[in-house]
């Protein structure tokens, strides 16, 4: 009898309580595994930008801000493919100057990330003004102005959160107009040389109107800007343009060094004087004329807009065009 009664305890245990102490064990577990954490809402990234223009501040979200840096900076007539590396190229230009993103304050405008003039940041140009501009350009007047803005929109959301990164850092991707067939490597226009911004050919460039273009300057009006900043400088006025010689062209073709009287200046300095388009010239006497022929747009470092133009033209896609520019980078996802 008790063997009996021992055997239905022994049941009693195997069948109900056991299965009952695991099955809470595994709610106990359920409820003490943390839910994963699921992100709700994108955060929104905001930029503080100084407009120039009104002299007044901005708090504008990024990706808009982006889009009135692709309207001012590049022609909205440009392939989307080259719109689209305009895109990346200012997003990148624009996280390197906030500081979430490792960014510091300017010294020219500490209180601002960015401002609005092209000399020292990046152009922008509002929504409204940008329509405006366009409702008055005769090139433009058969096209509807809200599709031309729809085609920027595109651009910058197709290309939402990337930017250029060299070795996992974002990199300072500059961009000018038109190099004339050959980009510079960063020291020979600038002072510091970085790996991405090497010398590269940009063949598709050969549509641009700032291939070649002239400058005409009078003897004497030459001679007065050159004698303004050296005033001991010895000129021989009988026939000016012997007094001028190039000496030395970098190896994106530019002028690196012209000898001008008794002084050697930098091509970089010449353009900037003379206000050429380019540091990549050559010069000729007509009577009383000098007479330069200007090749390309812009210092002629990193992406040619022009040539990222011509190259989607022909079929290349955003990413072939930044990576050909910008040796050895490759495109994030930032945001």
């Amino acid at each position: 009898m008790r063997k009996f009664g021992l055997l239905i305890l022994i049941f009693f245990v195997v069948i109900i309580i056991i299965p009952f102490l695991i099955v809470n064990s595994c709610n106990i577990l359920k409820t003490e595994t943390p839910k994963p954490h699921v992100i709700v809402e994108e955060e929104i990234i905001y930029v503080n930008v100084l407009d120039t223009k009104n002299d007044k501040a901005m708090k504008l979200e990024l990706d808009e801000y982006i889009k009135g840096v692709v309207a001012a900076e590049m022609p909205v007539l440009f392939h989307l493919e080259a719109l689209k590396a305009q895109s990346i190229a200012a997003r990148t230009y624009t996280l390197n100057r906030l500081e979430e993103f490792g960014g510091k304050p300017d010294g020219v405008h500490p209180q601002y990330e960015l401002c609005t003039d092209h000399r020292h940041c990046q152009a922008w140009i509002s929504k409204e003004d940008r329509l405006s501009a366009w409702g008055k350009n005769v090139e433009l007047s058969s096209v509807n102005n809200i599709e031309l803005w729809s085609k920027i929109e595109e651009a910058v959301d197709s290309t939402k959160g990337l930017a250029l990164a060299y070795n996992d850092k974002l990199i300072d991707p500059l961009y000018h107009s038109t190099s004339g067939g050959s980009t510079e490597n960063s020291e020979d226009y600038f002072t510091s040389s970085l790996p991405y911004l090497r010398s590269v050919s940009s063949e598709y460039e050969k549509e641009s109107p700032y291939m070649n273009t002239s400058f005409d300057i009078s003897v004497s009006e030459f001679t007065s800007t050159i004698k303004k900043k050296y005033p001991d400088i010895k000129l021989d006025k009988s026939k000016m343009i012997d007094n001028i010689e190039i000496l030395s062209n970098t190896s994106g073709g530019k002028v690196e060094k012209v000898r001008v009287g008794n002084k050697v200046l930098a091509g970089r300095e010449m353009r900037e004087l003379l206000g050429l388009r380019s540091s990549e010239f050559t010069i000729k006497q007509s009577g009383s004329t000098l007479v330069f022929t200007v090749v390309g747009y812009g210092h002629g470092v990193g992406l040619s807009q022009y040539g990222a133009d011509g190259m989607a033209n022909a079929g290349f896609k955003y990413k072939d065009i930044l990576t050909h520019y910008f040796t050895g980078t490759e495109i994030k996802k930032m945001y």
